[in-house]
C-alpha cells in the first residue's frame, strides 16, 4: 500500500481545541511513550480533559512526557496539532532538527513556548497544584530517574531527555549527568505510582492489551553496544528492555483486574512506525485514542469515584 505523503493530516482543522477546566482529581496518570505511537495517548488525554478529568499527578515516559506537559497545561489538542501539522517540518523531524539538536527530533522547536498559533501555557504548567514527572534513563548507571517539575532546574530539559531516542539523538546533559529515553529503563512507570502510594492510578498505554514485544535480536544488541560501548550498564538494561516491557504489561493487566489501577489501551491495532510519515494513519490513531477515551469515561469516573 502506498504511503500517503501529504504534509499534514487532512482533518487538522477539525481537531478539538480548548482549555481544560481547573478541576484537579486526586491520583496519578501514567503515560506510555512509543515515539509517534504516542499520538494515541494524545487522543485519550484530549477526551479526558474535555470530561474534566485532570489528574493531580502526571508521569510520562518519552512521547508520554511530551504529551503529559500539554495535559498538565490544560491545552486540549495542542499535542496532536504539533504532530499532525509539523511531522514533515524539518525543524521538528529531519535535517534542521539534526543541525540544531543533534538528533532526529527538534526539541527546540517542539518545546518552544511561542509555537506559531499554539503557544505553550508555561504559567499553568508550572502551577504547583499539579505534579509532573518525566522519566529519563541515566546512561552511566542504566537506571531510570524520575525528574519532577519544581524539583529540577529545567523540567523542559528533562522532557527532552525523556524523549531522546538512543542512536537517533545525542544524550542530554543535566547537572553533569547524561540522559536518554526513559523508555530504555522504564517504559510504563506504573510501579513508581504504586510505590508512591497513590490510591487511584490511570495508565494510558499506546499498544493494545495483548501486544508483547519480540525478543531483541542479537543484531540490535550489537549495534547498540557499538554506539554505547563506554556505557556497559546502559547496554545491559537496553538488552533487557523488551522483556521488562512484557513483564510490565502482564503486571498492568493483573493490577487492572484487581482494580488497583485503571488501564486504557488501543481497542484495535493500527500499525504505526516510530517515525511514521503517513499523516492519515497518524490521524486515525489519534481519533482511535480520542474515541476510546470518550467510551471509557463512565467506567473511569466510577473507578475514580467522581460524578
Amino acid at each position: 500500500m502506498a504511503v500517503n505523503n501529504e504534509k499534514v493530516f487532512s482533518g487538522l482543522v477539525y481537531l478539538p481545541k480548548g482549555r481544560a477546566d481547573d478541576t484537579v482529581i486526586e491520583g496519578c496518570i501514567v503515560l506510555e511513550g512509543g515515539a509517534f505511537r504516542g499520538v494515541y495517548g494524545e487522543g485519550v488525554l484530549d477526551a479526558l480533559m474535555e470530561a474534566g478529568i485532570n489528574m493531580q499527578t502526571t508521569i510520562g515516559t518519552s512521547a508520554g512526557a511530551l504529551n503529559g506537559m500539554n495535559y498538565v497545561s490544560g491545552q486540549i489538542g495542542r499535542s496532536a496539532r504539533i504532530n499532525l501539522e509539523y511531522r514533515h517540518d524539518s525543524r521538528y523531524v529531519g535535517r534542521q532538527a539534526l543541525i540544531h539538536n543533534g538528533g532526529v527530533v527538534g526539541f527546540d522547536f517542539a518545546l518552544q513556548q511561542d509555537l506559531e498559533d499554539n503557544p505553550f501555557d508555561m504559567e499553568r504548567f508550572m502551577d504547583p497544584r499539579r505534579r509532573f514527572i518525566a522519566v529519563v534513563t541515566n546512561i552511566a548507571t542504566g537506571k531510570a530517574e524520575y525528574m519532577e517539575k519544581g524539583k529540577v532546574d529545567n523540567i523542559l530539559k528533562a522532557i527532552q531527555a525523556s524523549a531522546s531516542m538512543p542512536i537517533f539523538s545525542r544524550a542530554v546533559e543535566i547537572d553533569g549527568q547524561y540522559y536518554l529515553d526513559g523508555g530504555c529503563a522504564d517504559k510504563i512507570a506504573f510501579q513508581w505510582a504504586l510505590d508512591q502510594g497513590f490510591k487511584k492510578i490511570v495508565v494510558v498505554k499506546t499498544q493494545p492489551d495483548d501486544y508483547r514485544k519480540p525478543p531483541m535480536s542479537e543484531k540490535e544488541k550489537k549495534a547498540f553496544n557499538t554506539v554505547f560501548r563506554n556505557h556497559p550498564q546502559f547496554c545491559d538494561v537496553f538488552a533487557k528492555s523488551n522483556d521488562l516491557y512484557n513483564e510490565q504489561c502482564d503486571e498492568i493487566a493483573r493490577q487492572h483486574r484487581r482494580k488497583n489501577l485503571f488501564a486504557i489501551a488501543p481497542s484495535e491495532y493500527i500499525p504505526v512506525s516510530r517515525l511514521e510519515k503517513d499523516m492519515e494513519k497518524l490521524g486515525r490513531l489519534y481519533y482511535l485514542g480520542y474515541h476510546d477515551g470518550r467510551k471509557i469515561i463512565p467506567a473511569l469516573k466510577q473507578y475514580l469515584e467522581i460524578d
